[in-house]
């Protein structure tokens, strides 16, 4: 049903984001619920961009972020609100890019294998509900296209899903 590809082969960024989008789409058409959406959101994207070694989601539960779908290792459960890349992303209400995770002050290290990082924040009517945390193991893996490209994915992801107030 869905092409992946775990390599950029002379296509742009943009373009294999875009693709991406489409494939998103496709794939959350017709399921309202967020956690089987992010389910297979987070299944495509790790399964499709390269050099990944975890992508998924972070739900923001009683004012802290709890694990949800994910591909990768095992990973943190909770993290406080302005505590890592997620905590910080989540509390700032930016996209963070982190070429190297070893220089970002309180990174938590879930898997030692990261070295970079790319966390989005998922605002729903001005309200934080969770993050998108992507990390690889190659340093400087991700940059502003990463960055739009996956807050496009994030857009997709909130108009196709219930997700709560």
């Amino acid at each position: 049903m869905f092409a992946l590809s775990k390599s950029f082969h002379g296509t742009s960024k943009a373009e294999l984001y875009e693709e991406l989008r489409q494939q998103a789409l496709a794939l959350l058409e017709g399921e309202r619920d967020p956690i089987a959406n992010a389910a297979n959101l987070a299944s495509l994207i790790f399964h499709t961009l390269p050099e990944l070694n975890w992508a998924g989601f972070y739900r923001m539960v009683d004012g802290e972020l709890v694990l949800g779908p994910f591909h990768g290792k095992p990973a943190c459960v909770r993290i406080a609100l302005g505590k890592g890349v997620c905590g910080t992303a989540a509390r700032e209400r930016r996209t963070i890019v982190v070429p190297d995770v070893d220089k970002f002050p309180g990174h938590i290290a879930c898997d030692s294998a990261s070295r970079s990082e790319v966390v989005i924040p998922m605002v729903h009517h001005g309200k934080v509900i969770g993050v998108l945390d992507l990390d690889s193991p190659k340093l400087a893996r991700f940059d502003e296209a990463d960055a739009r490209g996956l807050e496009a994915l994030v857009q997709a992801y909130l108009a196709a899903s219930d997700v709560p107030d």
